[in-house]
């Protein structure tokens, strides 16, 4: 039977995905930037109070995935931290200026992982060469890449997805960006795994008083009054489905 993974971003959220079916959760802070590390106070939360598998983002900032030293050396010192609190992956990637995978850094994030499962994640979608950043990612012995076959969306990039799958059983690759209910069973007949979802809604803030002068967010148009959180029917239909697809 396929895998659901669902991507959160709170305690709150990976427990709902949890208490849903969820078989993993992908945990991440920040999902206008498309997720960064989450802090230390929600890691120890989650791995007190989720049972099933989570790996946290490793992603110092937004935008590209070509870092800077610094950036690099925290992102090797989360990697430390999330080991000693027991997490069994993580998910992260870094390019170099070229488009290429950044051969030497991916291999020290290996060793720092250690037995730690490793995702390469979306920075896949935006390498010159899908075909050898596959082979390369394979090589170093990561333990999937989550894409979206280099389209907006994983269902616009199914042709590369299947192509991917046909190259190699390993790295496993999990289709992620616009998988939902409505279009779950494509990637189920093409032989897709390991699925992404975020499952996700905006819900609105509980504050009664507002000020609507006033933004704490670089863009004008952020709603200050509105957070993402998981929609825990979404997560139980998809998995229905699943489900049913594999009797």
């Amino acid at each position: 039977m396929a895998l659901l993974e669902i991507c959160c971003y709170s305690m709150e959220c990976a427990r709902e995905a949890q208490q849903q079916g969820a078989d993993r959760i992908e945990l991440c802070a920040a999902p206008l930037e498309g997720g960064l590390t989450p802090s230390a106070g929600v890691l120890k939360s989650v791995r007190q109070q989720v049972t099933i598998p989570v790996h946290p983002i490793v992603r110092p900032r937004g935008g590209d995935f070509c870092y800077t030293e610094g950036e690099f050396a925290a992102m090797l010192e989360d990697i430390r931290t999330l080991r000693e609190l027991g997490f069994p992956g993580l998910v992260t990637g870094v390019l170099n200026a070229d488009g290429q995978v950044d051969l030497p850094r991916m291999r020290l994030i290996m060793e720092a992982a250690g037995p730690l499962a490793v995702t390469f994640h979306r920075a896949f979608d935006m390498c010159a060469d899908p075909l050898e950043t596959f082979r390369q990612l394979a090589s170093l012995g990561v333990a999937r890449i989550l894409t979206s076959g280099q389209q907006q969306s994983a269902e616009k990039g199914l042709s590369l997805i299947r192509e991917l799958i046909a190259e190699s059983r390993t790295p496993i690759i999990m289709a992620g960006a616009g998988v939902r209910a409505n279009n779950l069973t494509l990637f189920l007949e093409a032989g897709v795994t390991e699925l992404h979802s975020s499952a996700g809604q905006w819900l609105p803030s509980p504050m009664r008083f507002r000020n609507p002068g006033l933004s704490m967010s670089t863009d004008p148009d952020a709603d200050e009054y509105s957070r993402y959180a998981v929609n825990g029917a979404s997560v139980a239909e998809m998995k229905t489905i699943v489900s049913r697809y594999a009797k």
